[in-house]
């Protein structure tokens, strides 16, 4: 071998060597995963969930995390309210705890920084170019990747199915933290999650109660308890139980005075006759007070006529006497 055909090869292999740095360091376009790839939402990101269940060795599937979900992340962290920046920040710190862990694999697939058509329609794409399933907690996601035949994995769905069951009559505390629905109830919630409604416990917002399940409802969206306060129960008092005994003791006594029969009661009765020596009643009597204001009036007239024939009586009196003396001279 001459110089020149091993200048050409050293050339050929620091050629190849180039070519090969410059592969691995360009955008993956395509997937390398074992076994079968798993898109991970946004909304996966900013719950932070996905770590624990990284960290316990269920997943073991190859996390995928497109380039358009890292750059609505970085859209959600400068534009956002507080609260959505706060979390697209912390899911931004996901991406970076997922690529350090070595209990999973985990692949950045750079499919463009920014999704045109949108971050749910470009997951929806990958998932069937690359027949990969897709990790969300968006609901209306969820149904439309169902409705495509594509395998849709849940983290709430996942959080539901390792729930505790608890059932009717089962007692246990719980600190009612909000309001219900209803101006009388008052909500609080389990360990995991799960939502309890309190019947009659509006005016123990705050406190920590100890309530008896009345049933549960499953539902998409989660689980919610119905409960009751079981602290709200009385003995009923003497005068209580007492009184129901006294009152069909009562209806008692009444009901066998309406339906015994005594033989007095079984006798036939005759009319009875009209008694003649009974005094009938008289006609009512006139009221005297008209007539003894008559006579007050007419006695009131008179008086002055007798005074008037007296005085004339006094008078001719007078006038035989002086004759009759004057006769006797």
């Amino acid at each position: 071998m001459d110089i020149k055909d091993g200048a050409l090869l050293t050339l050929s292999i620091i050629t190849m060597a180039e070519v090969t740095y410059l592969l691995t360091r360009l955008p993956k376009t395509t997937l390398k995963a074992k076994g079968r790839p798993v898109l991970v939402d946004t909304s996966v990101l900013m719950d932070g969930r996905i770590v624990g269940i990284a960290q316990s060795g269920f997943i073991g599937d190859t996390l995928v995390i497109p380039r358009s979900v890292v750059g609505e992340l970085q859209f959600l962290a400068d534009h956002a309210d507080a609260e959505k920046r706060s979390r697209a920040r912390r899911g931004l710190d996901i991406v970076t705890e997922l690529q350090n862990m070595p209990e999973i694999a985990t692949e950045l697939l750079q499919d463009g920084s920014k999704a045109e058509e949108g971050v749910d329609e470009r997951l929806l794409s990958l998932a069937k170019q690359h027949h990969a399933a897709i990790c969300t907690l968006d609901y209306n996601l969820n149904k439309v990747a169902v409705v495509e035949g594509i395998k849709v994995l849940n983290i709430n769905e996942l959080a539901q199915g390792l729930r505790m069951a608890h059932l009717p009559g089962e007692r246990m505390m719980i600190e009612l933290v909000q309001k219900g629905q209803d101006s009388h109830q008052g909500v609080g919630y389990l360990a995991d999650g799960t939502m309890v409604v309190v019947e009659q416990a509006n005016s123990l917002i705050g406190q920590t109660v100890p309530v008896e399940v009345v049933r549960s409802l499953q539902t998409a969206a989660g689980k919610m308890m119905f409960a009751r306060r079981t602290d709200t129960k009385t003995t009923p008092t003497t005068s209580q139980a007492k009184k129901p005994a006294v009152q069909l003791a009562k209806k008692g006594r009444g009901a066998g005075r309406k339906t015994v029969a005594t033989p007095q009661q079984t006798q036939p009765i005759t009319p009875a006759t009209p008694r003649t020596d009974v005094k009938q009643p008289s006609e009512p009597r006139q009221s005297n007070a008209p007539r003894q204001q008559q006579q007050r009036a007419t006695g009131n007239n008179q008086r002055p006529r007798q005074a008037n024939n007296r005085r004339r009586v006094d008078r001719e009196a007078l006038l035989i006497d002086l004759v009759d003396k004057q006769t006797s001279e």
